[in-house]
């Protein structure tokens, strides 16, 4: 689960946790605040209830490789292109220092993984962008990454299910991060074109560039309830419109209910959607 907690269980026992099992085992005496309802909750409770507070229903952020192994198969999942790290090619004031506590923060070198996984034995491409790595920015490491996984899954034949969460455009990587946008489309303009399978799901949050390319570019777009996505922010937009938005603006709900989202699906009921969704495709009963 949330690469938090795997540090914390990493410093308290000298090794890593390899499956949600052992997570739970380590953490009977880790105590959260969920930010819902700010009661505290027991860590272990809460890997148990899908990182979904007992309480209040406030979902918690999962950390990229803890959200693909609760998701696929069990010793499914093979992680690529681990090797890809961003640098400070533009020497931006501060760049280098923020990389390097967000690698402490999250033992990742950017912010997505890709590789392959299976649900059901059905096996698929994935990339799933973390947020806490710089709220999971568009880079280059991590456009060339995503690029890279739909390269692989065209010419594998697999389709891609992206998990996507992000505030935007690197500033620190100047015109090569907004540049990241139309190459990872391109992608997945080819993938689709070779009559692949791509998904999406919309995580909180899922803003920016990220949602203006690749996160709604998906033939089947899902939601986790009451994400937050949208491009600017609420207040950008009401400054610019003049109008007052409605409550629900730039919820999962609200792009349900105006057709931009295919379904909310809950995280309990993600694992069996999914799962579906590629019997569907694997059996030619997809159009794409």
């Amino acid at each position: 689960m949330a690469n938090v907690f795997t540090n914390i269980i990493k410093n308290l026992t000298g090794q890593q946790p390899t499956d949600i099992e052992s997570l739970i085992k380590h953490t009977e005496n880790v105590n959260l605040v969920c930010k819902g309802c700010h009661g505290e909750i027991q860590k272990h409770t809460l890997l148990k209830n899908n990182m979904i507070c007992p309480k209040c229903g406030k979902y918690f952020r999962m950390g990229g490789k803890e959200r693909i192994k609760w998701l696929a198969d069990k010793k499914s999942v093979e992680f690529m292109f681990d090797d890809y790290e961003s640098r400070d090619f533009l020497e931006f004031p501060g760049y280098s220092e923020k990389l390097e506590k967000s690698r402490k923060q999250t033992n990742e070198k950017d912010a997505v993984v890709v590789g392959t996984a299976k649900i059901g034995g059905k096996p698929f491409a994935f990339f799933v962008m973390d947020s806490r790595f710089m709220m999971a920015s568009m880079g280059s490491v991590l456009g060339e990454k995503i690029t890279s996984i739909f390269e692989y899954a065209k010419k594998y034949s697999l389709p891609v299910i992206g998990f996507t969460a992000s505030g935007g455009a690197r500033m620190q990587e100047g015109i090569i991060s907004l540049m990241q946008m139309a190459k990872v489309s391109g992608a997945v303009k080819r993938h689709s074109t070779a009559g692949n399978l791509y998904i999406t799901v919309l995580t909180d949050p899922t803003t920016g560039g990220c949602t203006a390319s690749f996160a709604m570019q998906g033939d089947i777009i899902l939601a986790e309830p009451k994400a937050l996505v949208g491009f600017a922010g609420r207040r950008v937009v009401e400054q610019t419109t003049k109008s007052k938005l409605p409550d629900n603006f730039q919820s999962a709900e609200f792009l349900l209910e105006h057709g931009f989202v295919d379904s909310i699906v809950p995280r309990e009921k993600l694992r069996d959607t999914l799962g579906t969704l590629l019997e569907i495709h694997s059996a030619g009963g997809a159009a794409v």
